[in-house]
């Protein structure tokens, strides 16, 4: 992968019914518009469920927005060529047929089943993918679906999250938490030290996740949808209970809508390999910050190499965000588009510079 230029996780696929796909050390959760909202339950929960209680309001209104997508397709694997089948979740997001998942969910598949809440199953077309967010769209053949609405504001950390999905091919499961956190990267001893685009800026929560539940809606207490739901840390390998993600709705409209009208979601592209400048090497080399997004190569005929970013820069903004980590600097960009200008703010050998640089379009 290229966008941002950072390198790709390996992706071991599980092959069984239970679809996860473990991402070294990290589980992934498998596998002007036509929007009908419906996902408010203040006004639209049916009657008989107490005002007091927002999580069955919302599962009663989300629910039915909410379904299970069902793969199968052909691997090469060391032992030949095998059927791979797995299952997700996915959220109606337009009344006319198209509903957004993860792309690891539906990838390497061009048809799905689609089984509704009302208990209908419609075959669905794979629409576009975008692997840089995780995002998919699949469409189906049916009209005057209930879709879901989506919050147009960032999450509250501490703010009620109820998480719809299809684990393990229990439909409709509902669980709750709060929001956790906002902006987070999942730690990298987790992924092998190196980011993965689909794994930044994401919305943490405590809301049971598991296997089955990717793609599927994390709501606030109104029932809109505030994230799609992608990844947790598998408790075995980490030792921390109820730690899952979300890709926030912001991100996942924009690219939707992208998918919808494209077939494919356009990115910023910088052109630079980057790691998380820790306070260890900081100290090491002397750095006046103890923070940034560390510049370890720089792509030749780059968007970066043609503006004079240069390897062992640190890079501590981008535009009006600062920046801490790499996955700061990943989240920042994601405000922009292949053609704008950005500021860079760096450190090189203890100077600090702004550097101006034309993002173009990451390659494909």
């Amino acid at each position: 992968m290229k966008g941002h230029a950072l390198r790709r996780f390996l992706l071991l696929p599980l092959l069984a019914l239970a679809a996860l796909v473990f991402v070294l050390g990290v589980i992934y959760l498998e596998p002007g518009t036509s929007r009908t909202q419906t996902a408010d339950p203040v006004e639209s929960a049916p009657e008989g469920i107490p005002a007091d209680e927002p999580v069955a309001r919302v599962a009663s209104v989300l629910s039915p927005s909410v379904v299970q997508i069902n793969v199968s397709g052909i691997q090469q694997t060391p032992l030949g060529t095998q059927k791979q089948e797995g299952m997700g979740s996915g959220v109606i997001y337009r009344s006319d047929g198209y509903i957004v998942t993860n792309n690891h969910v539906v990838e390497g598949s061009r048809d799905v089943e689609v089984a509704f809440a009302d208990g209908a199953t419609e075959r669905g077309e794979v629409v576009g993918t975008d692997p840089t967010t995780d995002i998919a769209v699949v469409r189906v053949d049916r009209d005057g679906l209930p879709a879901a609405g989506f919050a147009s504001g960032d999450s509250i950390v501490g703010q009620t999250a109820v998480a719809v999905g299809s684990p393990s091919g229990f439909e409709s499961t509902v669980t709750s938490g709060i929001i956790s956190g906002t902006g987070r990267e999942v730690p990298a001893e987790y992924t092998g030290g190196k980011q993965a685009t689909s794994l930044v800026d994401l919305v943490q929560t405590d809301a049971a996740i598991s296997p089955g539940n990717s793609g599927g809606a994390l709501a606030d207490r109104e029932g809109r949808v505030i994230g799609i739901n992608v990844a947790y840390l598998p408790p075995a390998e980490t030792g921390a209970e109820n730690i899952g993600f979300a890709i926030p709705s912001a991100t996942a409209v924009s690219v939707a809508d992208q998918l919808i009208e494209n077939g494919e979601a356009v990115h910023p592209y910088l052109g630079v390999y980057l790691s998380d400048l820790t306070q260890e090497t900081a100290t090491r080399f002397g750095s006046p910050v103890d923070s940034g997004a560390l510049i370890e190569e720089v792509e030749p005929g780059s968007p970066a190499d043609d503006a004079g970013v240069r390897r062992g820069d640190i890079v501590t903004a981008a535009g009006s965000e600062d920046v801490r980590s790499s996955g700061d600097l990943l989240s920042a960009l994601r405000d922009y588009m292949p053609g704008d200008e950005v500021g860079l703010k760096i450190v090189r050998n203890n100077e600090k510079t702004t550097l101006q640089v034309n993002l173009a379009e990451r390659p494909r």
